[in-house]
């Protein structure tokens, strides 16, 4: 039986995003090994027939010694499982889990789920980064990327080469998860951010324009679900001040999200940049709900402008704003034609099953030694 080995840095989106390619692997009559820091969903994953190695990733950290400590544990586990293929996901186990790979001669397969902040400026972190994704990508039988924009911007700096990467729809969305819903009711309008509380994730233009827009629109209603990024704890005075104002409704952290896309009219993704394809905006297209969101890469690969949202400009609270106004304007049936069009062009475009058609193909490839 061929051993498959999965490195990510965290359990919980490898059972939402990557549970559907799991179950084809194992339906396909693959050994599924999985590395990753210990949470809630692994039992899950172990209870299908999985086996599990942990690994702690410090997803965010720049300690140099814990990173090498990170690339030495790939190598004891990889050596001790001997997969025959190898699946990486996220900027840590791509990198270091594809340095260990290729060290050890053994096939992997890399996802690009987004550049990340270290992308965004010209930096010394971007000239690092650049450097480790050339090092740890050059013997990859395949890299996914799950936009144009990150493909072409490793193409141009000589990360990858003719031949070994490939384009996927992001994620994809499982459509039978994630059903068409029927439009809520006209009123309150109420709008979603949902996604991490940091500064790169947009979480100043959201709170700026919701502040505007409910002073000026009174039926409007701007829920805040997400934790605040460690990091910037600074955020929790500001939110409890707005809430206390009655600008946004923070509802914290939710491991469930889907009453809460159900129940709103349109969704608001106003990230600076690093995305690959935003689950969060396939997942709320998918439910039937209208999209606004950044003019970036992994963003506005979701909208058709005017037809199903509206992209704007990033980091700029204005932009926002405008296109919060021209969504308000619309009529009711314009607003539910919207979100049809959001259900349509997920069906088409992002079904989950191209993402794991995509996997098997490629590892089957692989076993057939059509990859070298």
């Amino acid at each position: 039986m061929k051993k498959i080995m999965i490195l990510v840095n965290d359990d919980i989106w490898l059972y939402k995003l990557r549970k559907e390619v799991i179950k084809g692997l194992l339906d396909e009559g693959y050994e599924v090994y999985l590395s990753s820091p210990k949470g809630e969903y692994i039992e899950i994953l172990m209870s299908w027939g999985c086996k599990f190695i942990e690994t702690r990733v410090d997803r965010r950290g720049k300690n140099p010694i814990n990173d090498m400590k990170l690339f030495i544990n790939y190598i004891k586990v990889l050596k001790r499982v001997k997969p025959d293929v190898v699946l990486t996901y996220n900027i840590k186990p791509n990198i270091y889990g594809g340095l260990a790979c290729r060290y050890l001669n053994i096939h992997y397969i890399n996802n690009i789920t987004g550049l990340g902040s270290g992308f965004i400026k010209d930096s010394l972190m971007k000239k690092y980064l650049s450097f480790m994704y050339r090092m740890s990508l050059k013997k990859s039988s395949c890299v996914f990327f799950q936009n144009k924009s990150d493909m072409n911007t490793f193409l141009k700096i000589d990360v990858i080469k003719e031949g070994n990467y490939e384009l996927i729809p992001g994620s994809g969305v499982n459509l039978n998860d994630y059903q068409y819903k029927e439009f809520p009711n006209p009123e309150p309008l109420i709008f979603n951010f949902m996604g991490r509380i940091m500064k790169d994730k947009g979480i100043d233009e959201y709170l700026e324009a919701a502040k505007v827009i409910t002073k000026n629109y009174p039926n409007t209603k701007f829920n805040l679900i997400g934790f605040v990024e460690e990091t910037q704890s600074y955020y929790k005075e500001k939110i409890t001040s707005y809430q206390k104002e009655g600008y946004i409704n923070y509802l914290g952290f939710q491991s469930d999200i889907k009453p809460f896309v159900e129940k709103a009219h349109c969704l608001i993704q106003p990230s600076h940049g690093g995305e690959g394809i935003s689950n969060v905006l396939l997942e709320t297209a998918a439910t039937g709900r209208a999209l606004i969101a950044s003019d970036i890469p992994g963003c506005r690969e979701t909208i058709e402008e005017g037809t199903n949202g509206y992209t704007f400009k990033a980091q700029d609270s204005t932009s926002l704003i405008e296109k919060i106004e021209r969504f308000i304007a619309l009529s009711y049936n314009e607003k539910v034609e919207m979100g049809k069009k959001s259900r349509e062009k997920v069906s088409i475009e992002f079904d989950r099953n191209i993402v794991v058609r995509a996997y098997i193909n490629k590892i089957n490839q692989i076993k057939d030694n059509r990859i070298i």
